[in-house]
């Protein structure tokens, strides 16, 4: 479940909150033009990039680049909230490995 911040949303920046329940996650998947940071603000997720897993907590964050096949889980026992941040949006700049 993620709500778009309106005022931080034009054509080339998307600053997305995401929520999720423990044991949620989304499949593996790439982005051809846009360029991702993913930064917690509260939970544990493991972010599988080039499928490396990265466990993150807290104020943690990664970059994955444009092309990096990438997955994330809510590996914690409680809700996970985390920040998407994308250069350009990622509107039509999704493909589905899975």
């Amino acid at each position: 479940m993620g709500r778009r911040l309106r005022r931080l949303d034009p054509a080339d920046l998307s600053v997305i909150e995401e929520r999720g329940p423990p044991g949620a996650g989304e499949t593996l998947h790439v982005h051809h033009r846009a360029r991702q940071v993913f930064y917690v603000l509260r939970g544990q997720l493991t972010i599988e990039v080039g499928l490396q897993p990265h466990v993150l907590e807290s104020s943690d964050s990664i970059h994955v680049p444009p092309g990096a096949p990438h997955r994330v889980h809510n590996t914690g026992s409680g809700e996970a909230c985390f920040l998407v941040i994308s250069t350009p949006t990622t509107h039509g700049d999704r493909t589905n490995l899975e």
